[in-house]
């Protein structure tokens, strides 16, 4: 399939490593210029020279980063921000009563404020021309809570709010919101969160974690020309885990 966005601009957050990294070696290869970003510096000049893209190093938690980045990433790769990935990593797992208030805090300026200053910023640009693609990476974990994840439970399912109802308000303009939400999938994440692969292999109804590279595949396409008519959703790449409709 010819995805039509060669020659587009796009910034992948929290692309240094897995998730982030998968979708923008994917835009790379359909002819997309492309920064990265994310906080440790060393790792990101590293995965930016491996890849072939712009790195930009950028701590979200900061107030004012997130439009810094975007300005940034637009100076460096010459024009708007096209497609705009929203990858901010999870927080630790945790029970309820394992959660004081300034965690709380704390992981709502890492999964919402990190996520709207951006979208805010690269706004402008994408309604100027007339087209766009925004898409906000979460979880499995927004749909049906998962144990001992209680913050990823709750702050990213507000997240789908936010994405579908901001569909709605920039769907005239051309741009396209989405959510995508990965389930358990080989990356770095997964074994710092303290997931057994062999054991989370046999809850999938495909019996195998997932690999990066699928999870980037739909990031691609949601990314795509020929996907012009999708928005406001949240689609899983999860091997079949979500068992709601």
């Amino acid at each position: 399939m010819d995805y039509r966005i060669k020659g587009r601009r796009a910034l992948v957050m929290g692309a240094s490593r897995g998730l982030g990294r998968a979708v923008a070696e994917a835009l790379l290869a359909e002819g997309v210029a492309t920064a990265i970003c994310a906080r440790d510096p060393v790792r990101l000049e590293r995965t930016a020279r491996e890849i072939g893209a712009v790195g930009i190093p950028c701590d979200l938690s900061q107030a004012g980063a997130g439009a810094k980045l975007v300005e940034e990433a637009a100076r460096r790769l010459g024009g708007t921000i096209d497609i705009l990935l929203v990858n901010t990593g999870g927080p630790s797992p945790a029970t309820f009563d394992k959660i004081d208030d300034a965690q709380w805090r704390a992981g709502f300026e890492q999964l919402w404020l990190s996520a709207v200053s951006p979208i805010r910023a690269a706004l402008p640009g994408m309604r100027a021309q007339g087209w766009g693609r925004i898409l906000l990476v979460t979880s499995i974990a927004a749909r049906e809570p998962l144990p001992n994840l209680m913050m990823s439970n709750a702050l990213r399912a507000g997240l789908h709010g936010m994405a579908n109802a901001l569909s709605r308000e920039i769907g005239p303009d051309g741009i396209t919101v989405n959510a995508l939400m990965p389930g358990y999938t080989l990356t770095e994440r997964l074994k710092e969160a303290g997931f057994k692969a062999e054991e989370v292999a046999k809850t999938v109804p495909l019996g195998r974690i997932g690999k990066p590279e699928e999870f980037a595949a739909l990031a691609c396409f949601l990314a795509s020309e020929p996907a012009g008519y999708i928005t406001g959703q949240a689609i899983a790449c999860d091997g079949g885990m979500l068992r709601s409709i």
